[in-house]
């Protein structure tokens, strides 16, 4: 099991290697690189944004003239939003596109869809969705990465539109790019023009920043525990998924200047999870209502922002940057 989008690819040559069920290497990269799954998507008449894979200039200037800036330039083997580049014109981009060299078939360059950035974290057997939950960030987490801010997430009401579109694109999704089995994190945004879920891309594990927590959370569903389950079921002892709690969930969280915030003033009972790392503050938050939650994270987010918000400029090494996210989704896995 990968604990991390990184580990996905090597994972896969594990098993091919000591010739272990699941996922091979050819089927890992659909899930894995940015160009690929784009590509396997827009072959299944999946909404994906329009892109162009950085290799040929008579096909980039193709797309930039069908297609008006804003643009991102995404690497094809990142996770998360870790060096991907807005780009607002073509003078910005060709000399970007100059100093990557070598490197520039290892990037996408995708349009930029101003809207709302949704996730739908899964459970998946034999190429079956057994559980699906469809959540709301806040704002969009490229603007975070790039902007700064509170990162809110928190589970949409299931009998809502947007949820079973959700639900319904995931699972669409997810047979397009063949996983047959374990965990599934898939990204969409939704158009602020014209109200249309767009697949923005997919990831076969358990999404990180402590989404997990907040499934949980929401559910009593433990993705870790349950890939685990669904990893070591066989013939006599097939894997049977839980039976979910129907309540609702949704996270914050921030940079904090204190390394040790204090969130103890936070004491609804609502309160169910507090993040414990250094300069970072982090409440999770369950009802039946989703309205409550709502209104929580509304209300938190304006505390937050007074009581620990901090910002620093984006990490640009991509060592730095492999290291940092690594480190932040080991500890969810060992917890």
């Amino acid at each position: 099991m990968p604990l991390d989008d990184y580990d996905v690819l090597t994972t896969a040559a594990l098993r091919e290697h000591l010739q272990l069920p699941g996922m091979g290497l050819s089927a890992a990269r659909l899930v894995r690189d940015k160009l690929a799954m784009r590509v396997r998507a827009r072959e299944c008449g999946l909404p994906v944004p329009d892109f162009v894979h950085v290799l040929n200039e008579d096909a980039i200037r193709a797309f930039i003239e069908r297609t008006p800036p804003l643009w991102v330039l995404k690497p094809r083997a990142e996770v998360s939003t870790i060096g991907i580049q807005r780009v607002g014109a073509p003078e910005e981009l060709w000399p970007r596109l100059e100093a990557l060299g070598d490197r520039q078939s290892f990037f996408v360059l995708e349009r930029y869809i101003p809207g709302d950035v949704y996730h739908v974290d899964a459970i998946v057997r034999d190429g079956e969705v057994l559980f699906a939950e469809a959540h709301r960030y806040g704002r969009p987490p490229l603007d975070i990465f790039h902007e700064g801010g509170l990162a809110i997430t928190r589970t949409l009401p299931r009998d809502g539109e947007d949820a079973q579109a959700l639900v319904e694109l995931n699972q669409q999704v997810l047979a397009a790019l063949e996983l047959q089995r374990g965990t599934a994190h898939v990204e969409f945004i939704k158009g602020r023009d014209d109200g249309r879920f767009y697949f923005l891309e997919a990831g076969a594990r358990v999404g990180g920043a402590s989404i997990a927590d907040l499934v949980e959370a929401a559910t009593g569903v433990n993705l870790w525990r349950e890939w685990a389950r669904l990893e070591l079921a066989d013939v006599a002892h097939p894997y049977r998924p839980p039976k979910p709690r129907a309540d609702y969930a949704g996270l914050i969280v921030t940079l904090a200047r204190q390394e040790h915030p204090d969130t103890s003033t936070y004491a609804d009972p609502e309160v169910v999870w507090r993040m414990d790392r250094h300069h970072h503050a982090g409440l999770i938050v369950a009802s039946p209502d989703p309205s409550r939650v709502q209104t929580l994270l509304d209300d938190y987010a304006a505390r937050f922002a007074e009581d620990f918000f901090a910002t620093l400029p984006p990490l640009t090494d991509p060592t730095q940057m492999r290291s940092a996210h690594t480190s932040e989704q080991t500890d969810e896995g060992q917890q």
